[in-house]
This record gives structure tokens, sequence and C-alpha cells, in this order.
């Protein structure tokens, strides 16, 4: 089994960057050729003849990524040990540094912007990587695979989430180079696995029973960005913000401590304490949550509820069957748990959810449940006969909002009791590490998956994940006999409880600020198990942070996740000799909000100056008067035409947007006070601008 370096240095001189392991001097080098970026393998005994300038201790190789002028090498800095998963370090990237191919001396200025996009945006981002275990896997997954193939071989694609940084990497390593050709198995040591998301490991004691309790979410690399830039799912299938959460729990976990890299028994493996030969046993319960699998948008104009598109059914029937195949393929069942509102602009997501479901089972049964709160408490729509591989899909709408409002939070548990029977046949992971037999020894397999949505699947969906979890553990609990049979955790161990909450509650976060740039709302339930006055007013002062920054800050974070996973490629991209960054709006345009402002400055400053004694007041309001007209003006403005001053995605143009770009300065040229003077400007909308809305068509939706 080839494991990556755990400790690797980087050896830089002028025509390379050189990486060797000092815990393997006899281990080829990595060498990438400066300033071609070609990657080859040297002898150990190669590098100690060059001229470098400089050697670092690194924790890793990110990967390698071009963007307009330059490859750049992304090296991992620093890490932070977040404990031991199953004997073995899990670590948190701290900081990364991007190694020029090229010394530049002259500054570029859409180059300088690819860069800050990644070190702002993504580099400062939740990941995680072990030398010695599969992060992106989840147990079950791992228990029946082949554990002598390399650590990024065994990866789920969908997780590794530097795959497409370590293409350079992974394609030397299958195909070689010119002068090296043919597989390179050598290199494998050197390709490190990357997850994006939450990674919590916290060793706890329930009832003096000592165990580790473990949440890992993981982010897929497809369609990953932001709240209203990628929503519903793609021709390939790939849902937006799509997650697995996976809820652990280790009993006998004897390396679960924080030991040093030093105090590892077995250096090679990464484990520590692995021969101590007691029994552990790995208990393992995964869901998944994403977006409704259809074609469907919200369009940003500046106004607090954005505008829903959805597109015709029919048309992403084949994205929803490649989705829900993949999902089948790997989870077995599909408990599809719809959580949007029945009436209101959310209600036509619910419809076309339904309608996608009932398209791919083969004979659909719809069962409805009302009450005094709603008419449509439940909605289930299940196959009547199992005949093809779609029937094992399974609908659950569930009016989340309808049936805890007033703070009725504990009536959710009535989605957990409908879903009680499918609960208990999908069981749980559970299994026995066999350290002499190199793996998993299973016990017990989990058969189905429950896959969570609501609008943004993040705040609905967090609570309720959270529940199904709960329930899993009093069963797991129970099965392992630290519980009695309709006992709860949470009415036996109060610190346990706590902790659980907890764990839960940062998760949430995680997730939300990854997807809509805030924490999660209706963390108080998860934190605290009720609705409270305090956790209302966060939520409000979420909301709008979240609207500030999906309007005004989501652009270049969309950019940002579109560079790095792969979504856009500068080298490759057709977008003429213009500023890629440029802001193309006629100028009139862009200067109204600054205007605005100054109108506010002129009135303020009018209000609050001191007066002179002999001076008139009509004077001084008739300049008050004018100012605010000026402002009521551009306020006005900005607001009816909010399609212009949204910070939309530079490098893929959303096709809705762009539509609506135009739509809106159309509009504006009609305007008789100021359209003939944004008419003259017409020139600033630049080809490239059109180039680039193209390419952005092709790549996205």
């Amino acid at each position: 089994m080839t494991l990556p370096f755990r400790d690797i240095n980087v050896h830089v001189a002028t025509d390379s960057y050189t990486f060797t392991s000092p815990s393997s001097p006899n281990a080829p080098a990595l060498v990438i050729d400066r300033p071609t970026g070609d990657v080859r393998l040297s002898e150990a005994s190669y590098f100690p003849n060059k001229r470098v300038s400089r050697v670092s201790s690194i924790a890793g190789i990110l990967g390698i990524i071009r963007l307009g002028l330059d490859k750049y090498a992304i090296i991992i800095t620093k890490a932070q040990p977040m404990g031991r998963l199953k004997g073995h370090m899990v670590y948190k990237v701290i900081s990364t540094d991007f190694l020029p191919m090229r010394e530049r001396q002259i500054r570029d200025p859409d180059e300088d912007q690819f860069l800050s996009l990644l070190k702002t945006h993504i580099m400062t981002g939740p990941m995680y990587f072990s030398y010695s275990l599969d992060l992106t896997n989840s147990f079950q997954r791992q228990a029946s695979m082949d554990n002598s193939s390399p650590l990024w071989m065994r990866s789920d694609d969908r997780f590794f989430w530097n795959k497409f940084v370590s293409t350079d990497l992974i394609d030397f390593r299958k195909m070689g180079s010119r002068s090296q050709p043919g597989q390179q198995p050598s290199a494998d040591p050197y390709i490190l696995p990357i997850i994006w998301g939450t990674l919590e490991i916290r060793p706890t004691k329930f009832r003096n029973t000592p165990l580790t309790i473990v949440l890992v979410t993981r982010k897929s690399r497809y369609r990953a960005g932001t709240r209203y830039f990628t929503r519903g799912i793609d021709e390939d299938g790939r849902a937006s913000n799509y997650n697995e959460t996976e809820q652990v729990v280790i009993l006998n976990d004897t390396g679960s401590g924080l030991g040093g890299y030093a105090g590892s028994n077995d250096m090679q493996s990464g484990k520590y304490r692995a021969s101590e030969g007691k029994e552990m046993q790995i208990l393992s319960y995964v869901q998944t949550r994403g977006s409704v699998p259809v074609y469907w948008a919200e369009i940003n104009s500046l106004k607090y509820t954005p505008k829903l598109q959805v597109r015709g059914i029919e048309t992403a029937l084949a994205g929803a069957k490649k989705h829900f195949d993949e999902q089948i393929r790997i989870y077995g069942d599909n408990y599809l748990v719809n959580l949007v509102n029945q009436s209101g602009r959310e209600k036509r997501m619910k419809e076309a959810y339904e309608q996608v479901v009932k398209m791919l089972v083969s004979t659909p049964s719809d069962k409805v449940q009302g009450d005094t709160v709603t008419d449509e408490k439940f909605h289930v729509i299940e196959p009547s006969s199992s005949k093809q591989e779609f029937d094992r899909l399974h609908y659950v709408y569930f009016d989340f909002h309808h049936e805890t409002k007033g703070m009725q939070m504990h009536r959710a548990m009535l989605l957990v009791e409908q879903l009680k029977e499918a609960l208990i046949a999908q069981q749980y992971f559970r299994a026995v590490d066999m350290p002499a037999n190199g793996g998993l020894e299973t016990r017990n397999f989990q058969t189905s998956v429950v896959r969570t949505n609501c609008m943004d699947s993040l705040d609905r969906t967090n609570v309720v994940q959270s529940m199904l979890a709960r329930w899993t553990l009093d069963r797991m609990f129970t099965d392992i006999g630290l519980l009695q049979r309709g006992e709860t955790f949470s009415a036996v161990d109060p610190d346990f409880e706590f902790l659980f909450r907890n764990l839960w509650a940062d998760n949430a976060d995680t997730v939300s600020k990854g997807y809509a740039g805030t924490g999660a709302m209706k963390t108080d339930i998860t934190r605290l198990g009720n609705r409270t006055k305090a956790g209302m007013f966060q939520d409000g002062r979420i909301a709008v942070t979240r609207y500030l920054l999906n309007n005004f800050r989501d652009g270049p974070r969309q950019d940002a996740f579109d560079l790095f996973l792969g979504a856009y490629e500068p080298a490759t991209a057709n977008i003429g000799s213009a500023l890629i960054f440029a802001d193309r709006r006629p100028i009139l345009i862009q200067s109204i909000p600054y205007v605005l402002a100054f109108s506010l400055f002129f009135v303020f400053l009018a209000l609050f100056r001191r007066r002179l004694p002999d001076s008139t007041v009509w004077t001084m309001r008739i300049f008050i008067l004018f100012w605010l007209v000026v402002a009521a003006w551009c306020f006005n403005f900005i607001l009816k035409n909010g399609m212009l001053y949204v910070n939309w995605p530079k490098l893929n143009p959303r096709p809705w947007a762009t539509e609506g770009y135009q739509e809106a300065i159309s509009k504006v040229r009609k305007d008789k006070l100021i359209g003939p003077f944004v008419a003259r400007h017409e020139r600033g909308l630049s080809t490239a601008r059109y180039l680039n809305a193209e390419e952005g068509k092709k790549r996205i939706e």
C-alpha cells in the first residue's frame, strides 16, 4: 500500500522545484521544471548538485494550476492536527503558498486577480486530509475496497476536492512524460487527496464508556458554488450544494488522542498504538443533501426575494435520471425528503420535484395526509411495484414551516415518525477493525439513504438531518448495550447531549458558510432543542447579511470556485485581449451609486452643520430638498434596474444573468433622462463580454 509522504522538503532553484521526503531518502524526487511546469521524477542524489536558493518543509502538495500567464504549484505550508480517526491522524489545512514557474517582472491585473480569488475564497476554506486514511469515502465504501492501491486511486471522485489541480500529477502518474514514458508509480506518494467540509473528532465518554464520535461532511466538487449562482442540476446529473454527511461512533479507539508524529508506533502507516489488540468497533450512518434535481434558478435583482425561474421538467429528466442512477448505485434505495413550502413561491419547486419523481418511477402511488395545521402535512410518492431501477425512489414531502409554525419545533419529529419503518429497514453500517486482515470486517450494512433538501438545502435540512442522526444514534447505543429499550441518550447523559447538539450545529454553520456565506439559521433548535427569541433575532441578522453577500460579494466567490475546480480555465478560455475583470457597464450606470452616496452626504452635512446666525433658512431647505430629490431618484433607479448592480460572476456568466443584463440596459436606454447618455457608451459593453457569455453558456446548465 503506497501512502502519501508525511514529510516533504521543497528545494527552490531557478530552473526547478524539487520535492523530496527526508524519511524516505531512497525514494525518487518529484521535479517540476521551470518555467515549463513539466513534471518528472529524479533520483534522490540529483538535486544536491543544483543551486538551491531555499529549502522549506511542507505538509503536502495541493496541486498545480495554470492561470492566464503562468503555472503555479500549490503547497500546504501548515497543517493543524485535528485528532485521530481509527488510529490515523487527520489534519486541517491552515496555510498554503503558490510557487510560480516564472518570475514576473511586470504585474498583470487579471493574473493578480486570479491569485487573489484563490487565496481569499478557496485557500481559507475548511479543507482536511490524512496521510493514511481515505477521508473521501464513507466507512462502508472503504470496507469493500482494495486497500493495496494508492490512497488517491481509492478516493471518491465526487469528494476529491483538489482533483482538478492534481491533474498534472495524476496524468504524469498514469502516462509519464516525453522523457519518462509509461506509468510512474513512484509519483503516488506526492498525490494527496483533500476534502472540503466538516470534520469533527471528539473523544468522549457515554455512561463511563470511552468512545469517539465523529462527524464528517464532504462537499462535492461538482457544481460547487454560491447560493444564487448555483442551483438545481446540470445535464450530467450533478446537483448543486451536494454534501454527504457521515456520523461515526468508534468504540475502543485507543489512538484517539492528539499524540504527535514522533509518538507514532507505525510511522509508515500513520497509525497510533495500532497493535494494542483491542477489538475496535465502527458504527456509521450516512445521509445526503442536494438541490432540487430540476433545472431552476433564482435571479438576483437587489430584491430581497429573487425571481424564481423553473425550466421545463421534461428537459431536466435526463439529468435527473443520471443523478438518481448514481445515487441508487452508491447508496441503494433513496428516501427523498422535500421540505420546501407547499404555498407561495416555493410551491413551484415542490410540484416540479414531484413531477420528476412521478416520471421516473414506473407506477407512482400518491398518499396525502393532512391535519388541522395544513391540508398537506405529508405527501408520499411510492412505486406500486418494483419493476425497474428508479422504483427504489421514495418521495416524502413534509411542510416544515407550516408544521413548526409558532415555535413548535417538536412537531418536526413527526417526520421521523413518518420515516420510522424506512429507518429501521435501512439499518446502519457496523464493522470491526481487523488490522491483521488489513481492513474492516463488516457486521451490518446501511442499505438505503435519506436525501434531504429545502430551497437552499441548508437551514431546514440541517435541523432534519440532526434529528435523523439523533434517532439513529439512540438505536446504535441500544444495539450495543449502552441504552435500554426506550431510553434516549439525551435523557441519560446531558453532557453527551450537549456535545451532540454542538457537533451538528457547527456542521450546519460550516455547510452554510460554504454556500450562502454566513452561518446557518435555526441553529438554536440544534444547539438548544427549541426555538428562542434570541435565535430568531440571530436569524434576522443572518438574513440581512446573506442578502448583502449574495447580491454584492458572491460573484468573486463563485469565480473562485469555478477557477479552482476547473469549471473555468484561463489558459483555454476565449476572452479576447480585454481585461476579464474590468467593469464594462457604461460610466453613467457605474456612477449612480456614488451620486447617491454624495447626495446623502450633503443632506447630513446640511442637517448637522451649525448654521450662522445671519443665514437664511429657506436657502438651506432648498439645498436639502434638492439633494434629497437626487438621492431618491438614484435610489429608485438602482432598485428598478437591480440587475445592473448585482456583483455577477465574471468567468462563467450565467445565461439568465446575461439575458437580464441586456434587458436592463435596453430599458435604461429608453429612459428619457439618461437614455441618450447611456446609448453613447455602448462600446463599453465590448465584444469580450459577449464572447465570455457564450463561453459561459457552454459550461453551465
